[in-house]
């Protein structure tokens, strides 16, 4: 059923008699004036209690801000594109250190491209504090364990959500055993990625861990806009796939299926 929401100030005092006979003051809605939602689905009231987490971050960065501190943070990184807009955002609050801990990445061929440009981004760009840059393990039979069972799932789906978990929870370890005061990760910015689900795996590792999970959604603000930006400025390498073999995979399906589709319009 369709639940009637009223506004107050679309209500119209009229005069009743109660039950003495004695005249009062009510009120009820003006003709015309009804204001009819949509039914509360279960899609809905998820929409609804979404959190805002730039809106959290903003808050953090205005309190860092007034406390007159530099806190030290250990930035997993994706690639360089992505990382270009949060270095140049996150270093006027933060001391960081990037970490490149991506054994999702494939092949070998591609991890070391993208090594090597993230460790050019950070030479290159100039910052408000310092930022360093840390390489993990490059561990693909990690990644191919963990993915065990899921090789057929779409992207964006549970594959997706262990590989954020894995990746995360290396930097939350690192983040702890090196005293840092917050951990996050760039991968927020894309418009792929779920910030959600990113965050939510972010606190849960914050309270195992115990440092912090600094809140992101780094695509608002035009984030992603800045980072493509950003890329063009340092002429950074841009890769078509998100980095593992089944990305890739569907990658070349998507390019294949639009190559057919216009060669059958042609």
């Amino acid at each position: 059923q369709r639940q009637m929401c009223i506004r107050d100030s679309d209500r119209t005092e009229r005069k009743v008699s109660d039950a003495d006979g004695n005249k009062r003051s009510a009120t009820e809605p003006s003709t015309g004036e009804r204001q009819w939602s949509e039914p509360m689905t279960k899609e809905r009231i998820s929409f609804m209690n979404k959190r805002n987490y730039q809106r959290e971050l903003d808050a953090l960065l205005t309190d860092i801000e007034k406390e007159h501190k530099v806190p030290r943070l250990f930035l997993h990184s994706c690639c360089a594109p992505c990382s270009s807009y949060v270095l140049e955002y996150l270093s006027n609050y933060f001391e960081i250190t990037v970490f490149f801990y991506n054994p999702n990445i494939s092949p070998e061929e591609e991890y070391r491209k993208r090594v090597e440009e993230i460790k050019r981004l950070v030479r290159e760009m100039k910052f408000e504090h310092p930022v360093h840059i840390e390489e993990g393990s490059y561990e693909p039979e990690v990644f191919y364990q963990m993915a065990k069972g899921l090789e057929q799932v779409p992207e964006g789906g549970e594959r997706c959500f262990k590989c954020y978990r894995l990746r995360m929870e290396e930097a939350a370890k690192a983040a702890r055993d090196g005293g840092y005061d917050y951990f996050t990760t760039t991968l927020s910015i894309s418009p792929l990625k779920n910030a959600q689900k990113i965050n939510e795996i972010g606190e849960e590792l914050a309270e195992i861990y115990g440092v912090a999970h600094l809140p992101s959604d780094f695509k608002k603000k035009n984030g992603y806009k800045r980072s493509i930006e950003l890329s063009h400025e340092y002429d950074l390498y841009r890769q078509n796939y998100c980095g593992c073999v089944f990305s890739k995979r569907e990658q070349e399906r998507k390019i294949q299926q639009k190559q057919d589709s216009e060669n059958s319009a042609s």
